[in-house]
């Protein structure tokens, strides 16, 4: 006779190995992925302990980047999920990408290429879709505003002057950084955006909006067209 493999519940592990607790102990920062993601669902499924189920989530989206875009669909489908485990995780990962994205100072002020990418690269970085941005500035380099210029598709997002320095006149900005993401994560930047940053240079210095860099954000990493030499 085949012996039924038993799954403790969080309440039947031992205090020390509970996520809660651990976390009321040692702090948040001592716990791992999958300790955090089984206090966000709170009951495993009929199969395993939460703790399981957590580790079948981060095993079937490997990463948290791949997480954070997965639909509530593809969530609910897995076992001992369903919508309510799948609403949950979600409103969870849109509230540490919010977190990530606001700036307590609006007025920030570029100095370096280093500046731009920190105030993009968390919102950016995961984005499905290549999203043409601009970050504008005032004559001291403040931060003014932020605009989605375009929003293309996986490989492609195609800008048009007309667009870019729309916003930019109407937000009364002396200069603008540009930055675009790679979905690939590889910020390497192509002819096309070569191509297109020269067409924009162009346009701005008839218009009188000076374009002090174009960023490509990547996974975790990003490219300056300035400090390339490329613009």
């Amino acid at each position: 006779m085949e012996t039924v493999k038993y799954h403790p519940t969080i309440r039947e592990m031992p205090a020390n190995l509970r996520p809660r607790e651990r976390l009321l102990k040692e702090g948040v920062q001592a716990l791992t992925d999958v300790e955090l993601l089984a206090i966000l669902l709170r009951t495993g499924s009929t199969g395993g302990s939460v703790l399981e189920l957590a580790a079948v989530v981060l095993n079937r989206f490997r990463s948290l980047r791949e997480l954070l875009q997965a639909s509530i669909e593809e969530l609910s489908s897995i076992k001992g999920m369903g919508p309510a485990k799948a609403t949950q995780v979600k409103a969870a990962l849109e509230l540490g990408r919010r977190v990530a994205e606001q700036k307590v100072d609006d007025r920030a002020v570029i100095r370096h290429p280093e500046d731009a990418a920190g105030l993009m690269m968390e919102e950016m970085r995961s984005l499905d879709r290549e999203q043409f941005r601009a970050l504008l500035l005032n004559t001291k380099h403040q931060l003014i505003g932020r605009e989605i210029i375009s929003i293309g598709t996986l490989n492609s997002s195609m800008v048009h002057p007309r667009e870019l320095f729309k916003s930019a006149i109407k937000r009364s900005a002396a200069a603008m950084i540009l930055v675009h993401n790679h979905p690939s994560g590889d910020p390497a930047p192509s002819q096309e955006d070569i191509g297109i940053t020269k067409r924009l240079l162009e346009a701005g210095s008839i218009i009188g909006i000076e374009i002090l860099d174009h960023l490509i954000v990547g996974d975790n990493r990003f490219v300056s067209l300035k400090a390339k030499g490329l613009m």
